[in-house]
């Protein structure tokens, strides 16, 4: 038996409602009837016992009309819970017993972002169904093939589950249930692929599930269903909320409590500290406390004038210069390009972005000087950690040209103006989405008494790296005296 559902048996059952402990629980209307009391007997007589909050959960999200369908089934469920909670056995053994109870053969799709997670999902319920209660509904050893992974139960029922990173969740059909795990990192373009497959189902339902996303999070799905819910908009959709208030200190067990339903009966302190240990402040208020972050913090490039600046394929011109950035935790390493054009417009794009504790940095020196000869400057700030390249960009006979403080203020600036003016393009958001994170969460910095401003980011695990060896590209591009003289330039 897995060691977690054995632990749980020995466990008492919180008699918390759910109102209790769920800081939002936003309920769709028309709900007259529920699915929930035969899933709860069903598991009851498989030895699986709920808390309080989580039977009134599930009586929620299997809710149903007068008509029989479910009241969520248009707006779908949504659930934003911090990390050791206990969603997954939740969701997973409700799922398992309406497969079980289905009176026809019901299709359900658990999709992850990360193969990890799904790994773990399917590991759990490997445990779940492998029960001696569970397991003659059954057909079979779960099945892992071809980067699928199903269990299938007697009467035609299975469940499917994949990694979204992987392309999962596509070309499928017919689909009664759909889950999303990770639901914080999941865009309109990805859901738009997935979505359709429960067109057809008799009764469809969609839960999405997650952690306040990251700044740097693909969520504008998650965040969206979020903000509908809370202003009132979505009258057909479920929405519950668990976390710890917002001026909550991370070392306050009594916030724990509030944020997580499960501590300390069932996941103990050494779990939240092990957790808390393993993420930065920002990440465990996120991810163990359940707070989202506030949006009043503007970003520095105004959306909509980035939008405008979008070009589907960039135009041939004169001349490029690149810039060269490092994170400042020197995690990642940045190459922005810039291509200047006769006319006085310019386009940028990142030419290269890769994980150093992967690939090292010395690639970025080979790099840069095999393109040298037909390049009209490379462009690195003096307070950057990529300066640590300076040497080896040097020996290989490229001449660097170092940005000032004032420099930087000069260069920022330009990339405003010209976005302003129309004059700087990009490619998509979604052909660099590195790049799109960082102008979406960077803010600006003063740079001394006359109103100069260099960039800065929005949260401590977000890195602008991209964006700034983008600016630096431009300001090369604009103050070099180099030309490279050819008549043909290929950017990267």
């Amino acid at each position: 038996m897995n060691r977690s559902i054995q632990a749980r048996s020995n466990v008492k059952p919180d008699r918390r409602k759910l109102s209790d402990v769920a800081r939002h629980v936003m309920l769709p209307k028309d709900i007259a009837t529920t699915g929930w009391p035969k899933v709860e007997a069903q598991a009851r007589l498989c030895g699986i016992e709920y808390d309080g909050w989580q039977r009134q959960l599930g009586r929620c999200i299997l809710g149903k009309t007068s008509d029989g369908v479910y009241a969520a089934g248009i707006g779908s469920v949504v659930i934003s819970i911090c990390r050791q909670v206990g969603k997954t056995f939740l969701i997973g053994t409700m799922i398992v017993m309406l497969c079980i109870l289905s009176d026809y053969p019901l299709k359900v799709l658990w999709t992850a972002h990360r193969t990890r997670t799904s790994d773990e999902t399917f590991k759990f319920m490997c445990a779940l169904v492998r029960r001696k209660a569970i397991s003659r509904f059954v057909d079979g050893e779960p099945r892992r093939a071809n980067g699928q992974q199903e269990i299938v139960f007697v009467n035609g029922s299975r469940v499917m589950f994949g990694a979204r990173e992987n392309g999962f969740g596509r070309g499928f059909d017919s689909v009664d249930i759909e889950v999303f795990d990770e639901a914080q990192i999941l865009t309109e373009r990805a859901l738009d692929d997935m979505i359709p497959a429960t067109n057809a189902a008799r009764n469809p339902l969609i839960v999405y599930m997650g952690t306040p996303p990251k700044p740097s999070d693909p969520s504008e799905v998650f965040s969206m269903r979020r903000d509908e819910a809370l202003k009132g908009d979505s009258s057909d959709m479920l929405y519950v909320e668990f976390s710890a208030d917002k001026d909550a200190d991370s070392d306050d067990r009594r916030q724990w409590a509030v944020a997580n339903p499960s501590y300390p009966h069932r996941t103990g302190e050494a779990a939240i500290l092990r957790m808390k240990k393993n993420l930065g402040d920002d990440s465990f208020r996120r991810e163990g406390l359940g707070i989202w972050d506030e949006t009043t913090v503007s970003s520095a490039i105004n959306p909509q004038l980035w939008t405008n600046g979008t070009v589907e394929q960039r135009a041939n011109g004169d001349v490029t210069s690149f810039g060269i950035d490092m994170s400042p935790d020197r995690s990642a390493l940045a190459i922005g390009a810039c291509m200047k054009y006769s006319d006085g417009t310019a386009h940028i794009e990142l030419a290269e972005y890769r994980d150093t504790k992967r690939h090292g940095t010395a690639w970025a020196a080979d790099w840069i000087a095999q393109r040298w000869p037909k390049t009209a400057a490379v462009v690195i700030d003096a307070q950057s950690p990529a300066m640590v390249l300076l040497p080896e960009l040097k020996s290989r006979g490229v001449k660097v040209m170092v940005n000032t403080t004032n420099g930087m203020g000069q260069a920022c600036g330009r990339v405003l103006d010209m976005l302003t003016a129309g004059t700087l393009k990009h490619l998509p958001d979604e052909a660099q989405p590195q790049l799109a994170t960082a102008v979406a969460n960077a803010t600006t910095r003063p740079i001394g008494k006359s109103g100069a401003f260099g960039w800065n980011k929005a949260g401590s695990d977000i890195d602008i790296s991209p964006l700034v060896a983008c600016t630096m590209a431009l300001q090369g591009a604009w103050t070099t005296r180099r030309n490279p003289n050819r008549r043909q330039h290929v950017m990267h």
